[in-house]
């Protein structure tokens, strides 16, 4: 088995102490509020020039979003769309905060992040339909909003990454031309019988029943093999280029490894990033593995943008 990294090995000693429960034990509302203990720590704070709070029509009324601006005088930005993670189920702006202010800094790009409905209230395709309006609404509103519509890229990490990969897919058959998508440790199926489920099912944070437990407040068994839940199932030649990253002790780590691959076999470019010794979770920590994956993020949108 892979050796966690030290800093990773101390987050998991000190859950391990909290005696924290398994996400699959506890209602959405408990898990929600387990979700919210664990973010209590200070955030790592990168500047940005503006944080800008806005609400946007979204197929079942208001939609939130969040704009980080890395400045104020580019009006021709690149931008990308961000979908925290979170199972569909948790989650919400100020999650998003971390990686939106980082990767605005650091990638040099406008990021707008999406406060797209949860479920178990609001199941599939809800969350998929907000992240598909706000991407449009960044398009249509590029003028108002200051931003380049031909260098529009979108991302997100865990369930956010699942959705990412569907907008991208559905919007290619659309024919709306997306600059980029980053995918971190992306949901993409719900195969539970992977090498990477077999070997890190409880223990690392995210839990193989745990992923169950999200995948079942998303979805029923029937719409799994749907484009807007499965990526996979789309028409994947064509799509914009991708950054990939997977951690090795995650269980998403086999199937965001396989994504990449059919990509690849598609035609697509793909830039892929793999931390030996991280877990799922990392991109939105305090940690060094989680500032290093950041910065090789935003390097990625740097080079689709064309940045200097």
């Amino acid at each position: 088995m892979t050796e966690l990294l030290p800093e990773v090995q101390a987050v998991l000693d000190a859950n391990a102490a909290a005696e924290l429960p398994d996400f699959s034990t506890l209602s959405a509302d408990e898990a929600r509020t387990l979700f919210l203990e664990l973010r209590l720590a200070p955030p790592e704070i990168v500047p940005v020039a503006q944080v800008e709070d806005r609400t946007l029509a979204g197929p079942d009324g208001d939609l939130a979003v969040r704009i980080y601006r890395p400045t104020l005088e580019d009006r021709d930005a690149p931008v990308l769309v961000w979908f925290h993670g979170g199972g569909w189920v948790l989650g919400d702006l100020d999650s998003g905060d971390l990686p939106g202010r980082h990767l605005a800094a650091r990638g040099g790009c406008v990021v707008v992040s999406v406060d797209y409905r949860l479920a178990p209230e609001h199941p599939f395709p809800a969350a998929f339909e907000d992240c598909m309006a706000a991407t449009e609404w960044t398009i249509t509103n590029a003028d108002s909003l200051g931003i380049d519509p031909s260098r529009v890229a979108v991302g997100g990490d865990s369930a956010g990454g699942n959705l990412a990969a569907c907008v991208a897919v559905h919007a290619a058959a659309r024919g709306i031309a997306l600059a980029h998508q980053l995918l971190v440790y992306p949901v993409i199926s719900a195969e539970f019988d992977t090498a990477s489920y077999e070997q890190f099912a409880e223990g690392f944070f995210l839990s193989r029943a745990g992923m169950q437990w999200f995948w079942d407040h998303y979805t029923n068994a029937d719409e799994r093999q749907d484009p807007r839940v499965n990526p996979r199932c789309g028409t994947l030649a064509g799509l914009p280029s991708a950054w990939v990253y997977t951690a090795t002790c995650d269980p998403l780590c086999s199937e965001g490894r396989a994504y990449a691959d059919e990509l690849e076999a598609a035609g697509v470019a793909v830039e892929r990033m793999e931390v030996d010794g991280a877990i799922h979770g990392v991109f939105s920590m305090t940690l060094d593995c989680g500032s290093e994956a950041r910065d090789a993020a935003a390097e990625s949108l740097r080079k689709a943008f064309a940045v200097e």
